[in-house]
């Protein structure tokens, strides 16, 4: 799905990252503190700024590798126990 050497942990302070897998979008943004980030997860189709918050589960975590360890076992999990969710998005946004 992901690699953590895509997300330099020091480039995340500068840019989000977003991407998508299966269905899943995901979006990586560095908190105003500079100390921590958030991962978003929501289905396709629409952009994270046209996704309702409600569509929107987030987790964060501290800016450093571990941190960004953790946030990648934090959507392999998201992804692994709700692929029916991502599966059924990635189906349903080729008739949006």
């Amino acid at each position: 799905m992901i690699d953590k050497k895509l997300i330099p942990v020091g480039g995340l302070k500068k840019e989000p990252f977003s991407g998508s897998h299966n269905g899943m979008r995901y979006f990586f943004r560095c908190d105003e503190s500079k100390e921590t980030f958030t991962v978003f997860v929501y289905p396709e189709p629409w952009s994270f700024e046209k996704t309702p918050s409600k569509d929107k589960q987030s987790a964060s975590f501290p800016m450093n590798d571990e941190g960004m360890d953790s946030a990648i076992e934090w959507l392999f999990e998201m992804y692994n126990t709700q692929k029916e969710k991502w599966h059924t998005a990635k189906k349903d946004c080729m008739h949006v």
